[in-house]
Formats: C-alpha cells, sequence, structure tokens
C-alpha cells in the first residue's frame, strides 16, 4: 500500500450515522469529500481500490434495519457479513446478539475501516480478507447488503449462495432494485423506503428490499 489506510480513513472521511441505521456510527465520506469522484488513475496513485467502504450503500442499511429490528435472527449465533464494505451490516449483527462475527472482503483497506467502525460501536467484529466464494463457509447465517450490482460478480455468488442455502445456511440479502438481483429462490423478508446520497444514486430514497435465498 502506498498510503497508510488509516490515516487516510481519518483523513477522508467523517463520523457519521446512516439515516437507516442512526444507532450505528461510522466513518463515511459525504458528498464534500468527494472520494467516489477521483478517478481510478488518481485513487491507483495512493494505491486505493473504489472505496465502496466510504459508503452506507442502500442495500446495507436497509439489512442492518432488519437485523436490529428482529434480533432473534443472529441472536447466539455465528454470522458471516460477505463483501462487507464499511462493516454496518457486520456491526448490526453483533449489536443485536450475534455470538461471533465474521466480516469479509476481498479489499485490503476494508480491514482498517471495519476495525475503525466496530471501535466506534464498541463492538468486536472478525475480519478476513480472504475469497471464499464457493467455499464452504463456518457459520450459521450470510448477511450480504447490496452486492448485486455487476454482472459477473453476480454470476459468480448466486450460484454459491443457492448452495449454501441447500447446506441449510441462512443466506440474506439487502438490495435497492439492481440490475443482477435473481428473479428465482428468493423469499420476501422486508421492505424499506431507504435515504441515500444523490452522489451515488438516481434517486435521493430507494426501495430496499431484504430476502432470504430459498433452496
Amino acid at each position: 500500500m502506498k498510503t497508510d489506510p488509516e490515516i487516510f480513513i481519518r483523513a477522508n472521511t467523517s463520523v457519521m450515522t446512516p439515516p437507516h441505521v442512526p444507532e450505528i456510527r461510522l466513518h463515511l465520506a459525504d458528498e464534500a469529500h468527494d472520494l467516489w469522484l477521483k478517478t481510478e488513475e488518481e485513487l491507483a496513485e495512493i494505491g486505493l481500490p473504489p472505496p465502496f467502504w466510504a459508503f452506507a450503500w442502500a442495500g446495507g442499511q436497509g439489512l442492518a434495519r432488519y437485523i436490529l429490528d428482529n434480533p432473534d435472527i443472529v441472536a447466539g449465533k455465528r454470522v458471516l457479513d460477505f463483501a462487507t464494505g464499511s462493516g454496518l451490516v457486520a456491526i448490526a449483527a453483533k449489536m443485536a446478539g450475534a455470538a461471533k462475527v465474521v466480516a469479509a472482503d476481498i479489499d485490503p483497506w476494508t480491514e482498517t475501516a471495519v476495525r475503525l467502525n466496530a471501535g466506534l460501536n464498541k463492538v468486536e467484529v472478525d475480519f478476513t480478507g480472504a475469497d471464499l466464494i464457493g467455499g464452504k463457509v463456518e457459520t450459521d447465517i450470510l448477511l450480504a447488503g447490496d452486492v448485486f450490482y455487476d454482472s459477473d460478480f453476480a454470476s459468480s455468488i448466486i450460484p454459491w449462495f443457492e448452495t449454501l442455502s441447500r447446506q441449510g445456511l441462512a443466506v440474506l440479502i439487502g438490495d435497492p432494485g439492481r440490475s443482477y438481483l435473481p428473479k428465482e429462490n428468493l423469499e420476501f423478508c422486508a421492505v424499506y423506503q431507504v435515504p441515500v446520497t444523490r452522489a451515488l444514486e438516481d434517486s435521493e430514497v430507494k426501495k430496499t428490499t431484504v430476502w432470504r435465498f430459498t433452496a
């Protein structure tokens, strides 16, 4: 890494509460920081992959809200938050009483973001940077917020989610109507109207649904 992640995160974010999950505090960028508007070349110069961790995406906010409002889903269980980003959903699961929470993301900057954000909320969240797709996972529940934004990524995770569901894992996703959300094997859980930033989305509110994968 060309830049120290903790120094960069503290300098380029502010501590904020996502509007749909005000119980949780996160290091987030806002429009004033323009992090998302930097070109790939600018990001590469500081050794920074696209900073998904710097924003509370609608799918994650909806899924975190659902977990906090229905803590029995995770209470006393092992939880994996896949493609964790800021760690929002992982933190919500721990606050809701999960026995153990692992935040997973292949972006190495995310590990620092999750550690800082977990500290803000005084919860303990483990982290793995391993590429888990297609493999076995030691967990009771897999949570995934806003992961169907890319065709190739979606095509790799959908069969994996379906396999895990057949194996008895609960696979819950939060999705605000992304293009590559599958149309089958989904069971409706809840729907929310989630405020988002116009810098990243095409509206100020995104209808966000929580689904459970079915075998």
